[in-house]
C-alpha cells in the first residue's frame, strides 16, 4: 500500500428508506480507518455516498405519491444528518442521480459495448425486487431470495448482457495471486468456490424500468442498478473527467461493506475494471452483520435500530466506542442495548473516566494541580514500555482492519495504569518527603499515559480525547498532531496547570429488568446436576449479552492462602488478562497451561482475596467433579463463543 495517498469507501446505500445501526457500523468503521490514516500522513479520500436508482425506489415513490427524485431526495438529507451526528468525516459524498455520475456511466458502458463484452439478447430469470438481483433456480432457498428471503418475480424481457464469464479464469488468477484482495479469509474462500461454480454473464440493463439512466445508444433500456452503482468507487474521483485527481486516488485501498454485498464488489465490480483496463482495488473486506435477537438488523426484515436514538441517549462517544469495539468484524456480533450500556460503563466509565479522575485528583492533592517534573531514576519503565509496544498494536490492528483489536490495545494500557496506581500507591510516596521524585515520576506516568491514550483515540472517539486532554492542561488541535509526534511518550510537558472537570463519562444506569452486569464469583454455586429443575427461561438477547470468549492459559500459579483459588493469564486475541478460578482442587496449575478454554470475557472486574479478576472461567460442576469448559481442535484465542 502506498504511503502517499489512502482511498477508502463504503458502498452506497440504498434510498429506499431510512438508514439504520447496520449502515452505522459499516460507516464508523470507515471513518475510524480514514481519521487514522490522516494522522499517519497519508493524503486521504474517503467516499460514502446513495444509490438512487431502481425498481425498488420507483415503487416506493409511486406508493408515496411523489416523483422518484423527490423521494430519494428526501432519504438522502435524512442519511446526510445521520451522518453529520456521527462526525463521519467523508471528503465527498457522490449520489447516483448527479450528472458527474450519469454521463461517466454511459460513457463507461458504451466503451464496454463497444469492445464487445456487453450484448443483446432475451432474458428470462428469477428478480428480487428488494435486492435488485437476478438469481438463478438452484441459487433460491425455498424458493426465495436467499438474501433477504423474499419473493422473486420470473422476468422475461429484452436485455444486454456484460460478458461475466470472458473474465472468470482472469479473476480467479487474481484472486488466488492476492490473498489481501478479498478479506476475511471466509469471505474469500466464498468468492473462489462462486467463480469455480461457472458465472453466468450479468443482465446489465431493464425495459420495464424508467428510474435510472438509459442506454446512451438505445434509450428504451435503463441500465441495471449494480452496474450503474458500483461505478461511483471511479467516477466520485474523476474517471473521465478529472484524470490527474483519478490517478492521484485510484486504485482504492479499500472498498468497505457489509457481507451481503461482497458478491457484488468481489466479481461484478472487478470484471468491470478489467473490462476497463484499469487496476483493481487493493482490498474487499465484507464485515460480519449486526444481529438482534439472531438475525441481520436489515430494512427487509424490518427489526432496525435507530442511530439517532441512541446518540440522544447515550451520546456520541458511547455510541461509536460500541461500534467500533464489540466486534469482532469478521463475524456477525449480537447487538445489544445492554451490552452497549455496559461498554460505556465498563471501559469508558470505569477504566478510562476512573483513571483520569484518580490522577488528576492527586496531581491536584500532592503537586498543586500542576504537571509534575519525571526523575529517570525514579522510573520503573512499565507504562513508557508498554505505551510502546500498545502503539505497535494498534498500527498492526488498523492495517489489517481488526479495529476491535486497536481498541482493545488501549484499553489494556488504560488497565495496566489503573492497577499501576495500585501497585505504586501514590498516597503512602506523598508521606515521605524522601520519596519526592518517586511520587513525581509515578503522577507524570500516569498523566502521561492518559495523554497518550487519548491521543490514540482519535480516530475513533470524538468528544473524550479533547476533554481529557483539556483536563491535563494538555489543550490543542489533537486532529492535527502527527501520529509518530502524538504517540511519542513525554508529550505531556512538566508545569502544566491541569483543570479537573466532570467525569467525562458518567455511569449509565442500567435497565432494572436487565441480567446483572456482574457476578462474585466467590459466592458461585455449582452448575445444576442433571435432573434438577430448570431456572427461569431467558431470551436470546439476555443470553447475547454474555460475551464468550476462547482464551488460552499463559500462566497458572496457586493464590496465596487461598487452597481453591488459581490465578490464571490467559490471552484474549492481542489482549491478556488475569482471572482467578476456583480450581485449585480439581486442577494442577501446570496442567492448564497452553489449554483453550471458555471465559465470560466482559464480566466487570472483581478482587478475589484481593487479587483483581478480569473474566469469570466457565465450568461445570456434578457428584463433586468439576471440569473446565475447552474447545476441540484449533481455534484463535478471542474468537467468540455463540
Amino acid at each position: 500500500m502506498s504511503k502517499e495517498t489512502y482511498y477508502v469507501t463504503t458502498p452506497l446505500y440504498y434510498t429506499n428508506d431510512n438508514l439504520h445501526i447496520g449502515h452505522a457500523y459499516t460507516t464508523v468503521i470507515a471513518d475510524a480507518l480514514a481519521r487514522f490514516r490522516r494522522l499517519q500522513g497519508y493524503d486521504t479520500w474517503f467516499l460514502t455516498g446513495t444509490d438512487e436508482h431502481g425498481q425498488k425506489n420507483e415503487r416506493k415513490a409511486a406508493e408515496a405519491g411523489v416523483s422518484p427524485q423527490a423521494y430519494v431526495d428526501r432519504i438522502v438529507e435524512a442519511n446526510k444528518a445521520l451522518w453529520r451526528l456521527l462526525g463521519i468525516s467523508y471528503d465527498d459524498f457522490i449520489r447516483t442521480t448527479e450528472e458527474r455520475h450519469k454521463t461517466v456511466v454511459q460513457e463507461i458502458f458504451k466503451r464496454v459495448y463497444d469492445q464487445g463484452d456487453i450484448y443483446k439478447a432475451e432474458y428470462q430469470g428469477l428478480y428480487c425486487t428488494p435486492c435488485e438481483t437476478f438469481w438463478l433456480g438452484r441459487q433460491l432457498v425455498d424458493g426465495k431470495c436467499p438474501t433477504c428471503g423474499r419473493d422473486v418475480e420470473l422476468v422475461k424481457e429484452e436485455s444486454y448482457f456484460f460478458r461475466l464469464s470472458k473474465y472468470a479464469d482472469r479473476l480467479l488468477r487474481h484472486i488466488e495471486a492476492h490473498p489481501d484482495f478479498i478479506q476475511p479469509t471466509s469471505r474469500r474462500n466464498e468468492m473462489i468456490n462462486f467463480v469455480k461454480q461457472g458465472l453466468e454473464d450479468l443482465c446489465v440493463s431493464r425495459t420495464t424500468l424508467e428510474w435510472g439512466i438509459p442506454v446512451p445508444f438505445d434509450p428504451k433500456h435503463t441500465i441495471y442498478v449494480w452496474f450503474d452503482a458500483l461505478s461511483n468507487y471511479i467516477t466520485a474521483i474523476g474517471y473521465g473527467r478529472d484524470e490527474d485527481k483519478f490517478r492521484r486516488y485510484w486504485p482504492a485501498q479499500v472498498h468497505l461493506m457489509a457481507k451481503e454485498i461482497v458478491r457484488f464488489h468481489a466479481i461484478i465490480w472487478p470484471i468491470i475494471l478489467m473490462a476497463l483496463d484499469l487496476p483493481l482495488p487493493e482490498r474487499v473486506f465484507g464485515h460480519g452483520w449486526l444481529e438482534l435477537d439472531g438475525e441481520r438488523i436489515s430494512k427487509s426484515k424490518g427489526n432496525i435500530i435507530d442511530p439517532k436514538v441512541l446518540v440522544g441517549k447515550y451520546g456520541l462517544d458511547p455510541v461509536r466506542y460500541y461500534l467500533l469495539r464489540e466486534g469482532p468484524i469478521n463475524s456477525d456480533t449480537q447487538y445489544s442495548e445492554a451490552g452497549l450500556v455496559q461498554r460505556t460503563n465498563v471501559d469508558l466509565a470505569n477504566d478510562l473516566g476512573n483513571l483520569l479522575s484518580r490522577t488528576t485528583a492527586m496531581i491536584n492533592k500532592f503537586c498543586q494541580a500542576t504537571i509534575p517534573s519525571p526523575v529517570a531514576a525514579a522510573d520503573d519503565g512499565v507504562l513508557r514500555e508498554l505505551a510502546g509496544q500498545v502503539v505497535g498494536e494498534i498500527e498492526r490492528a488498523i492495517d489489517a482492519m481488526q479495529v476491535p483489536e486497536a481498541l482493545i490495545a488501549i484499553n489494556r494500557l488504560v488497565n495496566r495504569a489503573n492497577k499501576y496506581i495500585e501497585e505504586t500507591a501514590p498516597w503512602d510516596l506523598a508521606k515521605d518527603p524522601a520519596k519526592a521524585d518517586r511520587l513525581n515520576t509515578v503522577l507524570y506516568n500516569l498523566a502521561e499515559t492518559l495523554r497518550l491514550a487519548a491521543y490514540a483515540l482519535v480516530p475513533f472517539l470524538l468528544e473524550a480525547p479533547e476533554k481529557i486532554c483539556r483536563q491535563l492542561g494538555a489543550e490543542s488541535d489533537l486532529q492535527a498532531i502527527p501520529w509518530d509526534q502524538g504517540t511519542e511518550w513525554g508529550g505531556l510537558a512538566p508545569g502544566t496547570g491541569i483543570r479537573r472537570g466532570d467525569p467525562i463519562f458518567p455511569r449509565i444506569e442500567e435497565p432494572s429488568d436487565e441480567c446483572p452486569a456482574s457476578v462474585d464469583v466467590s459466592q458461585a454455586t455449582p452448575t445444576e446436576t442433571p435432573g434438577a429443575p430448570r431456572t427461569a427461561c431467558i431470551t436470546y438477547d439476555q443470553f447475547a449479552q454474555a460475551e464468550l470468549r476462547i482464551a488460552e492459559v499463559l500462566e497458572a500459579e496457586p493464590v496465596p492462602k487461598a487452597d481453591r483459588l488459581l490465578r490464571l493469564k490467559v490471552r484474549l486475541g492481542a489482549e491478556e488478562r488475569q482471572i482467578v478460578a476456583g480450581i485449585a482442587q480439581h486442577y494442577r496449575a501446570e496442567e492448564l497451561v497452553g489449554r483453550k478454554i471458555v471465559i465470560v470475557a466482559n464480566l466487570e472486574p472483581a478482587k478475589i482475596r484481593g487479587v483483581e479478576s478480569q473474566g469469570l472461567l466457565l465450568a461445570a460442576s456434578a457428584e463433586g467433579h468439576t471440569r473446565i469448559l475447552t474447545v476441540d481442535g484449533d481455534i484463535a484465542s478471542g474468537a467468540r463463543v455463540k
